[in-house]
């Protein structure tokens, strides 16, 4: 079948302002968006720049706005796109570098700011620290989170604000909250219950459609904001 891609260029050493090329190439159903891309660049534009490493949907490096949804490049087919036009544009909120690549320090540090690991001071046992499986499917959920960037991408809030921490970073935090062995959800609540914390979230939704793995992200955000009007985290 033959695909024409409308893709967001823009390279601020040129003087162009941003704008859109379009693309026609032949395509299986079962091509990757990913594949489409690195033929056009391959064949027809070199210059075309955007990001990609593990091509399997795990280190999410490859998130961008497809059709108006954000959505990794690596994972969607065309036959998905139930259409031979794909408009492809970098994700929002971020400021664009070049084409679609967008600089995700805002986000990365966004995501540092809700202390990102494990924090137990306590003696270490002598094997590892044991807990349920109870106690694991209680987050279970959250630890699926590749960074992608794609639901707080998604997220109006921080397209009015990048320097709320957005739902990645809530659902990172999530992940060590809930987690029996770690001791420092009383300080990542504090941290989630300030101005640009969880209450910037307005439950719309679009975290959760956006997720490619699938993770529950309105729901993750609304047991944070319990947890902080409660105290409870159970």
């Amino acid at each position: 079948m033959e695909v024409t891609l409308r893709i967001f260029r823009y390279n601020p050493e040129n003087g162009k302002k941003p704008h859109y090329e379009e693309y026609k190439v032949t395509a299986e159903p079962t091509d990757r968006v990913l594949d489409l891309l690195e033929y056009i660049k391959g064949n027809f534009d070199g210059t075309l720049s955007f990001r990609r490493s593990c091509a399997h949907g795990i280190c999410g490096s490859d998130a961008m706005r497809i059709n108006g949804h954000n959505r990794l490049a690596c994972k969607l087919l065309v036959k998905d796109l139930h259409g031979g036009k794909i408009t492809i544009e970098p994700i929002l909120g971020l400021r664009v570098i070049k084409d679609l690549i967008v600089d995700m320090e805002p986000f990365f540090e966004n995501y540092r700011s809700v202390l990102p690991y494990l924090i137990n001071d306590e003696p270490a046992p002598k094997k590892e620290r044991l807990q349920s499986s109870e106690e694991r499917e209680r987050f279970d959920d959250t630890t699926k989170c590749i960074l992608c960037a794609c639901c707080t991408t998604s997220c109006p809030s921080f397209w009015v604000n990048e320097q709320y921490v957005g739902p990645a970073a809530i659902v990172t935090a999530h992940r060590f909250i809930f987690d029996s062995r770690d001791r420092g959800a009383a300080e990542r609540l504090k941290i989630l219950s300030g101005q640009f914390g969880v209450y910037r979230c307005h439950t719309i939704f679009n975290c959760t459609e956006a997720c490619p793995r699938e993770i529950e992200v309105t729901q993750a955000i609304g047991e944070v904001k319990k947890a902080i009007a409660t105290g409870d985290l159970g």
